[in-house]
């Protein structure tokens, strides 16, 4: 079997970037996704959101953003990345489910069911997506109504006419407030009080909270989102929802849930038809179990003090929408420096085989 430059896994917006430079390195790569057809995460967003609530989330590198009207962000992006990827003639493989990444006598070995891989780098862009986070609390196994996270959302229409509690204080709940609140009868509880922007969100203050979340992965902790640290803000579309109260009533998180219902702190009783936890997601890295990248204080570490791609644990491994990149503002730029760092890994393995005399080892580009 041959030995590839590089694998690259998730053909999201992160992934396809970092295809995109790698090609224009002239590096030998795959790129497995696991969807059926392009489009990353965004093809399984809900009919409701359109390109108007979103800010720049297909933007690739060579290319510009769709244009933010009323399509809806399951159709555009897709269409957008199919496009891309035709082409730029990006060497997408799919759908591949990758099971895990093992190394064998210094080549990475990729698995998805039957077929494997062997490369000499990855680069991991697997997103968050397909690991929806929803924290337990007593008897919600017990409720008898509907129970749906962000991944699950059905749709605003879904909901009229019922009582529903939104679970969460970042920017999914907020926006689920601003759709839910004129057609249902809402109530909104967090962990902690929101705290919310008042003023404009420049480019410096962007960057102040993407340098939050680059800490903590410099640290080597598990890295939160760049939302989590931006503050909230109401967009004109969540105006009503502000106007009937949404936002203000906010409620400390229950301690536990009934049946009908869920009881407060206090022992008093609220009675709701649907929760929705609108509680994040985390890091879809299961797969690189094998590799031990993850460090004693639960993350893994990247280099240049958070702000690289490159697992400091072993140098053949970035990872992009991880940490500061997991947004669709850092995504392009983390697929540069992604490949960036494989090229220079590829030019060590390449002097290390030359100086060791193990030419199979070396890199195709030496």
């Amino acid at each position: 079997m041959s030995i590839l430059d590089s694998v690259v896994i998730g053909a999201g917006q992160a992934g396809l970037s970092a295809s995109y430079h790698l090609q224009r390195l002239g590096v030998e790569h795959v790129v497995l996704d696991a969807n059926v057809h392009p489009g990353g995460a965004w093809q399984h967003r809900w009919d409701a959101l359109t390109m108007r609530d979103v800010h720049r989330v297909a933007e690739l590198p060579g290319d510009d953003a769709p244009v933010h009207d009323d399509a809806r962000a399951n159709i555009a992006v897709p269409q957008t990345f199919a496009a891309y990827e035709r082409e730029h003639d990006l060497p997408v493989i799919r759908p591949v489910h990758v099971d895990d990444v093992r190394d064998d006598d210094g080549i990475l070995v990729v698995r998805a069911g039957e077929r494997s891989w062997r490369s000499r780098t990855l680069v991991n862009a697997t997103g968050t997506w397909t690991q929806p986070f929803v924290p337990h609390y007593p008897g919600m196994e017990t409720f008898v109504g509907e129970q749906l996270h962000t991944v699950d959302y059905p749709g605003p229409e879904h909901f009229r006419g019922k009582r529903v509690l939104v679970v969460g204080g970042g920017a999914s709940a907020v926006q689920f407030l601003g759709a839910l609140a004129p057609i249902a009868d809402t109530v909104w509880v967090t962990r902690r009080p929101p705290v919310w922007r008042t003023d404009d969100f420049t480019p410096e203050a962007g960057a102040a909270a993407v340098a939050l979340v680059e800490q903590r992965v410099a640290q080597g902790l598990p890295p939160e989102s760049v939302v989590s640290v931006t503050g909230l803000m109401l967009r004109p579309q969540e105006r009503e929802a502000e106007r009937l109260g949404a936002y203000a009533a906010r409620r400390p998180m229950f301690s536990s849930i009934e049946p009908d219902g869920v009881r407060w702190a206090d022992g008093s009783f609220e009675a709701v038809d649907i929760i929705v936890w609108a509680t994040g997601f985390r890091p879809a890295i299961a797969h690189l179990a094998p590799l031990r990248l993850r460090g004693p204080r639960g993350g893994i570490q990247l280099d240049r003090g958070g702000r690289g791609t490159t697992a400091v644990a072993d140098p053949r491994i970035q990872l992009v929408g991880y940490g500061p990149s997991a947004s669709t503002i850092g995504a392009n730029r983390a697929g540069r420096i992604a490949a960036t760092g494989v090229r220079r890994q590829l030019s060590q393995l390449a002097a290390d085989s030359a100086a060791s005399g193990t030419p199979s080892q070396a890199s195709s580009m030496a």
